[in-house]
């Protein structure tokens, strides 16, 4: 029964690289994400090459690219285009239109995010430093916002 054994048993390779080739800028873009692996760094590097490479050629790039507009172009979304996105502590939320500004008077160049929590809300700068942030609006027992 010993010799039915393996003798050689290949270990993993314990080098790996994902890649992500995306087909543009945008959130809505088709990602290609290969992962290529090998038993030494400058072995994957080489294959990494190789498979770029191959991928070109074969046309593998261009037929996701294709199939990715005609998947887009058959599942329209009922409601039209989703708002645009921006990354903000941590997670992706959508963008306003455009800032919210605070009262006539108000000097915000950043614009204003309004928090409404029912009890209180407050208009809050959106530079992204926080030392550049202008002060809050906090919204008055008559409805206006000023700052304390």
């Amino acid at each position: 029964m010993a010799d039915d054994a393996p003798t050689n048993v290949a270990a993993p390779n314990p080098f790996m690289i994902g890649i992500t080739l995306k087909g543009a800028s945008g959130f809505d873009a088709e990602w290609l994400t290969p992962r290529v692996y090998g038993s030494t760094g400058d072995e994957v590097a080489k294959r990494v090459i190789e498979l770029v490479k191959a991928l070109a050629d074969n046309g593998v790039i261009d037929i996701v690219s294709s199939a990715s507009v005609k998947m887009r172009e058959s599942h329209k979304s009922l409601s039209g285009d989703s708002a645009p996105k921006k990354f903000e502590n941590g997670r992706v939320v959508a963008k306003s239109a455009s800032p919210a500004t605070g009262p006539s008077g108000d000097d915000c160049s950043h614009g204003r995010k309004l928090v409404d929590k029912g009890a209180w809300a407050a208009m809050f700068c959106q530079a992204p430093e926080k030392s550049a942030q202008c002060e809050p609006l906090w919204r008055q027992n008559d409805g206006t916002f000023k700052a304390k």
